[in-house]
């Protein structure tokens, strides 16, 4: 997964970019660290990026995603969100969303 290290570098990817996913981790969060290499793993099955940002050092992130935990997953489809999960993130539900995500992109 890319980095996200801005906010105006995410404002320009997210234009560029049909669909993708956001993973919001933020420093010394255990479920972060946890639960980072499981949505890594599907990043390959899936046409569209999977990027990651610390909330800790892009705290306008947090701000202008309202981002009030850690971690998160954001799904978004045309620069609009189309799926959020947050703290603990069930592997099924998730997949089953980037699934739809493909197949629309596939339409």
């Amino acid at each position: 997964m890319d980095e996200i290290t801005s906010y105006a570098a995410w404002q320009k990817i997210l234009s560029q970019h049909e669909a993708l996913l956001l993973f919001v981790k933020t420093d010394h969060c255990s479920v972060c660290d946890g639960l980072y290499p499981q949505v890594e793993a599907y990043e390959k099955e899936y046409p569209f990026p999977f990027l990651y940002v610390n909330a800790a050092k892009v705290p306008e992130m947090a701000g202008q995603l309202s981002l009030f935990t850690a971690p998160v997953v954001l799904l978004f489809r045309q620069g609009k969100e189309t799926t959020r999960f947050a703290r603990f993130v069930p592997m099924d539900p998730l997949v089953k969303r980037l699934d739809e995500l493909k197949e629309a992109l596939e339409k």
